[in-house]
């Protein structure tokens, strides 16, 4: 069984995904503003939320790395998901987020993708990292940007238009060529 690293920022901490953040997970998938840009755009009852939180448990097991709880370092809430997503069938490694409503627009993403990034080329010396943006969600297209995040294609992802967005690691050569 692999230890899911925690990482400290100044305002929030990643940790292992478990069965304590489910109540809070599952509400957070159930808003459909919150599941608009994710998978098939509909949100989830319990049954699926509770699917969706042991295939993300289970991608650290399989993977080596995966998706982090981010809670505040104030007060311990649960504020959303962020993290490293590489399936079957994916185009490359992805940097993926997710808050709850409640907390987007105060730089949670920003501040959790870049110690994720910081992971992806500490750790796991990623050489790319991407990110699956749906195209007309504009606040992501944002935080890629601010991430770094170089808009390399459009691509259609799962029947969506999506932007991808790609991240090198510090002093790497930038390659344009998608795969």
């Amino acid at each position: 069984m692999i230890d899911v690293p925690n990482i400290e920022t100044a305002r929030l901490r990643l940790t292992a995904l478990t069965e304590r953040h489910f109540d809070d997970y599952a509400a957070m998938l159930s808003d459909p503003e919150s599941t608009r840009w994710i998978g098939d755009g509909l949100p989830l009852d319990r049954i699926n939320a509770w699917r969706s939180l042991a295939m993300l448990i289970g991608h650290w097991q399989l993977r080596g790395y995966g998706m982090w709880a981010l809670e505040l370092k104030d007060g311990g809430a649960f504020i959303g998901r962020a993290g490293l997503f590489h399936p079957e069938g994916w185009p490359d490694l992805e940097l993926g987020w997710m808050l709850k409503p409640e907390y987007r627009h105060h730089g949670y993403a920003t501040e959790a993708g870049n110690a994720v990034l910081d992971f992806a080329w500490r750790r796991l010396h990623a050489p790319r990292v991407i990110s699956l943006v749906r195209v007309g969600n504009d606040a992501s297209d944002r935080v890629a940007g601010r991430l770094g995040g170089e808009h390399i294609e459009d691509m259609d992802f799962y029947g969506s238009d999506t932007h991808v967005f790609a991240y090198y690691p510090p002093h790497a050569e930038p390659r344009r060529a998608y795969g």
